[in-house]
């Protein structure tokens, strides 16, 4: 009986609606990634998107003027991560953390969204206003007839879908265009993809530009789709759970999705048992345990097969 109300629709639609953040962003860290760059400024990213998408949402009462905010915040990111990483050839490591130090500060509280805060919202704390436009849900009115399914799938933020879009998109553009091909050859084997006469160089900047896109969505879709407000560090570390996903899903779309499912599972879990009585400080911890977990499972599969 507790079981069968558990596992009701409403967990598994807030599981969608965990994973989908984790889903944009681990897309972003795959095209880096596959491209021969870990970047690792990824959590840096979607929360200075976050506040840029809420910033240009408040100055001009539209949704989709908050998302180019945060388009231009989430380039204007991997534009820095390209200079120093790509160009100068410095320690993607160094420059991933002080990217994220950059965006939040030590705290997340602090660094260029604080700033940017107190000095367009007179404030460091959380900020909400009517002005506040949030993204579209979007109502899928054949759903309606499919019991259970439908409470799951139906009803959610324009993004969600947008995810699941891009996820197909992004595996038809990494195994099956020329783009995708040299994207791989790039990581894989650089040194031929300059003898057949393309741009390592070039290739990186535009996979590290896809990356901010996806960063850019995900803090979009934290900001103005899953809460409409912004919250100093409201990113908690998903950018950090997304190249875990990424690493379970072996850099492929299709393996990281479902990877990113498995978190979003962990975070509507630690939700749904903190409603019940679970102190929050449990149940904020589930999906950082579960990373932990996934990664020791991932290490060890490894060395057996080294």
């Amino acid at each position: 009986m507790f079981l069968s109300e558990f596992l009701d629709a409403k967990l598994f639609s807030s599981m969608i609606r965990m994973a989908t953040p984790i889903v944009l962003v681990a897309l972003g860290g795959v095209m880096t990634s596959q491209a021969g760059i870990l970047n690792i400024s990824l959590e840096g990213t979607m929360l200075l998107s976050a506040f840029f998408a809420i910033l240009g949402s408040y100055w001009f009462h539209n949704a989709f003027a908050g998302v180019m905010f945060a388009l231009l915040a989430g380039l204007a990111m991997s534009a820095l991560f390209s200079l120093f990483v790509i160009k100068l050839k410095a320690d993607e490591f160094v420059i991933g953390i002080a990217l994220n130090i950059l965006a939040g500060g030590l705290t997340g509280s602090g660094g260029l969204t604080g700033y940017c805060s107190q000095l367009f919202f007179k404030t460091k704390g959380s900020i909400t206003s009517d002005r506040i436009v949030g993204l579209p849900s979007v109502h899928l009115p054949f759903l309606d007839a499919i019991p259970f399914v439908g409470e799951i799938l139906n009803n959610h933020s324009l993004f969600i879908y947008l995810s699941w879009l891009l996820v197909a998109m992004s595996y038809y553009f990494l195994y099956y265009t020329k783009w995708g091909m040299w994207m791989r050859a790039s990581g894989e084997h650089p040194e031929a993809l300059e003898t057949a006469g393309v741009s390592v160089l070039h290739v990186r900047y535009v996979s590290a530009a896809i990356c901010g896109v996806c960063c850019a969505l995900a803090g979009a879709h934290l900001s103005l789709g899953y809460l409409t407000m912004y919250a100093p560090n409201m990113s908690a570390g998903r950018g950090w759970i997304a190249i875990a996903a990424s690493i379970l899903g072996k850099n492929n779309p299709l393996g990281v999705f479902g990877a990113s499912l498995i978190f979003g599972a962990a975070d509507g879990t630690g939700m749904r048992l903190q409603g019940m009585g679970l102190p929050s400080q449990f149940a904020l911890m589930i999906p950082y345990v579960v990373t932990i977990l996934v990664l020791f499972i991932v290490a060890k599969r490894r060395l057996k097969t080294a």
